[in-house]
């Protein structure tokens, strides 16, 4: 079962990972659009970033060149510190109002 990894994803064809990243960057889309939940817009955002970052791998496999994966690693390292800010920010919000939800952020204008 040995052999390269990028000699394995470039069995796969290239349209499979463009149509599942348009997939899950279009979910990512609807649930920042739709929920309310801080949270769970905070993972839609999280999602958006992981469907690049396998468009990225994947472009990066098929060239055979590694400046994609490199990218794909600082993207982590900027989803990473994101998501630590976010979490920040939503546990002061609930903190000064009980509650996630995004409508109720709107009221603590001063």
């Amino acid at each position: 079962m040995g052999g390269d990894v990028n000699t394995f994803i470039q069995q796969i064809p290239l349209e499979y990972f463009i149509i599942l990243s348009t997939v899950l960057f279009c979910l990512g889309v609807l649930g920042v659009l739709i929920r309310k939940n801080a949270i769970v817009i905070l993972g839609c955002v999280e999602l958006m970033l992981n469907s690049v970052n396998l468009l990225l791998a994947a472009f990066s496999a098929y060239k055979g060149d590694g400046n994609g994966q490199l990218l794909v690693f600082f993207i982590m390292v900027v989803a990473a510190a994101e998501v630590a800010v976010g979490l920040a920010i939503i546990a002061m919000m609930y903190r000064n109002t009980r509650s996630v939800d995004v409508s109720i952020f709107n009221k603590l204008r001063g």
